[in-house]
C-alpha cells in the first residue's frame, strides 16, 4: 500500500517518490496520532483562526 506524500517546493500531493510538476523528491505526510485529550488543541485552533484572518476567510 502507497501513502500520500507531499512536494515541498511546489505544495502538491501525490503517491509517487518523484513529483510529477517539478522533478522533486517528495516526502510522506503522515497525521498526528488522534487522542481524545488533546493538550495543544487551543493553540492549534487559535493559530488556524488567525491565518484564516490574514486572508480574509474569516
Amino acid at each position: 500500500m502507497e501513502h500520500i506524500r507531499y512536494c515541498k517546493k511546489c505544495e502538491n500531493y501525490t503517491l509517487k517518490q518523484i513529483c510529477p510538476n517539478c522533478g522533486e523528491n517528495t516526502i510522506e505526510r503522515i497525521p498526528p496520532k488522534y487522542s481524545p485529550i488533546d493538550k495543544m488543541g487551543n493553540y492549534r485552533r487559535k493559530i488556524k483562526s488567525e491565518k484564516l484572518k490574514e486572508e480574509g476567510l474569516l
